[in-house]
């Protein structure tokens, strides 16, 4: 009986740790860690869903290896670049995206030295993942 207590008692006060912490001890984000781009940054995270906005400053070319993403790199209004990669095999291209052009986005997004990375800015055919979205020019692309 006493194991039991003990068992217990170390897995409520783990729970109650990792909450506290606020550590995720999930792999794919939920709504309840959505957060900015520039926090996920700076503290090193991936697989966290993120919204926001920023200034498109570089348009590049398609991915077109293995499922078609629309790239472009915005900077935010903190400075950060982020790349956002806009797969068009399963939502619509921006059409007459520019530079200077503001994008607000949500996504999915993973860390890298440079800024980051956002995908999933679109609806998962499979249910997996949040659902993302870019808005430029008042239209919501998903």
């Amino acid at each position: 009986m006493k194991k039991r207590v003990l068992i217990a008692l170390t897995v409520i006060i783990c729970i109650y740790g990792i909450t506290r912490l606020g550590i995720s001890i999930f792999s794919q984000p939920t709504r309840a860690n959505i957060q900015s781009a520039e926090d996920a940054y700076k503290k090193h995270l991936s697989n966290i869903h993120v919204t926001g906005s920023g200034t498109v400053v570089h348009i590049l070319p398609d991915d077109t290896r293995g499922s078609r993403h629309q790239r472009f790199i915005l900077r935010l209004p903190s400075g950060q670049t982020l790349l956002i990669a806009h797969n068009i095999d399963i939502a619509p291209r921006i059409k007459n995206l520019k530079k200077g052009d503001t994008v607000e986005f949500s996504g999915e997004y993973e860390w890298n030295p440079k800024g980051g990375v956002v995908h999933w800015t679109h609806q998962d055919p499979s249910g997996r993942h949040i659902g993302g979205w870019l808005k430029h020019n008042g239209r919501v692309y998903k």
